[in-house]
């Protein structure tokens, strides 16, 4: 009796693991090639205009574009993530078809005409779509289409960083606050690693970050111990910070979007005032670092992510800078991802602590890398994956140091305001979902609420 029960439920787990890699695998090859294809787009669009630098002039035109796209063709598709997100905790209307052919052309006229937005919300917007729309082919069950969208989101996210383990603990890790959603784990693994192959298939190559050898220091317990305790406080420390700075970014972004709801009755006239913030702010700085993804240089001595890994690559206040930027970018209604110029905030933040603390530049670079994100995102499993996948296993214990403390450091708020709360930061929380948190987080926000932009619905 024990034998057959054991051999009926191993087959019945083969017998699903084999129906989820059929589906999976051809759907991961869609939305792969679909994201080779936007990051190509992408590429184009932001090398045109570094070479027509007057395309930053013409930024309020194309916010009123992309809010008109929306408005006749898209309002079921405008909550982006989020709407993912909701639609895999509690399936309603779908995700739309059209949701995947609007993020990418309004991201990719995003980054044409000088805003700084990401990349990550469009792969994850178009991988949730194409997922969404291949499973109605295949007819499946709600439950299984929430395993497939979830498996979408591994692929769209494991294809645009070419990071398939990230990717895939990302989709599980992000759906609710303090719980994996294991039950998902071998479709998003196959989705990830799938995603990313057909990505590199097509010939779409990721940016290389290296972190240079650390000399061994020699301390008075190093009879004993390995570890370089000093520089454990030195990350904890910068941690923190990296934490704060996540709070910083998820507060500006949903107050600036309240504000501008809140007190522009004209809607369209919200993404031209964000348009002529960033042009103002660009003339302010007479340089163009702080625009667009970050990630290729502008000119010679150009502030990016790369250049963040260097000693004197990063300004002091370019991760504040870059803040600015993005939050008023996203909050008055440009598309694209936030992770991205979170790499690059965190990064040059990183570099800037580095020096405060007499740090290794290159490491704590990687180290605000990706716990500015793990802090946003409310992800520092994934994130401390990514740290492995993009730099090496070397500094590991590092990497889950930074990301697990940037996360605790960043409170009850984040990027994506549908995630669940499955185990709160504190033990004191009630609230369901992130949102509810948001709206209620402590006396200090709530006195702001009343005297700036913070008030209004988040």
């Amino acid at each position: 009796m024990q034998n057959n029960l054991f051999s009926s439920q191993h087959f019945s787990i083969l017998k699903n693991a084999l129906k989820f890699t059929v589906i999976i695998i051809p759907v991961s090859v869609v939305i792969g090639s679909s994201v080779a294809l936007f990051l190509w787009l992408l590429s184009r669009a932001i090398h045109f205009r570094f070479a027509h630098n007057w395309l930053l002039y013409l930024l309020p035109l194309a916010g009123i574009a992309i809010y008109f796209i929306y408005k006749l063709f898209g309002r079921s598709a405008e909550k982006g993530n989020n709407l993912i997100i909701d639609e895999i905790h509690m399936p309603g209307g779908g995700v739309p078809k059209r949701m995947a052919p609007l993020v990418l052309l309004t991201t990719i006229i995003t980054h044409l005409f000088g805003g700084s937005a990401g990349r990550e919300g469009t792969a994850v917007q178009m991988g949730g779509s194409i997922a969404q729309m291949m499973g109605k082919w295949f007819k499946l069950s709600p439950a299984d289409t929430q395993t497939l969208l979830t498996a979408g989101i591994a692929a769209g996210f494991g294809a645009v960083f070419g990071t398939p383990l990230t990717g895939a603990v990302f989709a599980m890790e992000v759906l609710t606050i303090g719980r994996v959603q294991y039950t998902a784990l071998l479709p998003c693994l196959i989705a990830g690693i799938t995603g990313d192959l057909t990505v590199a298939a097509w010939g779409a190559h990721h940016t290389v970050y290296h972190i240079d050898i650390i000399p061994a220091t020699p301390h008075w317990f190093s009879g004993y111990i390995s570890t370089d305790l000093l520089l454990i406080i030195k990350v904890i420390v910068a941690s923190i910070a990296f934490g704060l700075a996540s709070y910083l970014f998820a507060r500006m972004v949903h107050g600036i979007k309240s504000f501008f709801t809140q007190y522009v009755k004209t809607p369209w006239l919200i993404p031209v005032i964000g348009g002529l913030i960033i042009i103002a702010l660009t003339f302010i700085n007479g340089k163009p670092d702080y625009l667009s993804l970050g990630v290729d240089a502008e000119h010679v001595g150009a502030v990016t992510i790369p250049s963040a890994f260097h000693a004197g690559g990063a300004d002091s206040w370019s991760w504040l800078w870059k803040t600015i930027y993005t939050t008023v970018t996203l909050g008055t209604g440009f598309k694209g991802g936030e992770v991205t110029p979170l790499f690059y905030i965190g990064a040059t933040l990183g570099n800037t602590l580095s020096a405060v603390l007499n740090a290794p530049v290159s490491l704590f670079a990687a180290l605000g890398f990706i716990a500015v994100f793990a802090g946003a995102t409310n992800t520092p499993l994934a994130c401390t994956f990514m740290g492995i996948e993009l730099f090496g296993g070397e500094q590991a214990l590092l990497f889950a140091i930074a990301c697990f403390t940037a996360y605790l450091f960043s409170g009850h708020t984040g990027i994506y305001s549908s995630q669940r709360i499955g185990v709160g930061k504190l033990d004191n929380v009630e609230d369901k979902t992130l949102s509810e948190a948001m709206k209620r987080n402590g006396y200090l926000y709530e006195k702001l609420a009343k005297y700036s932009f913070l008030k209004g619905k988040e």
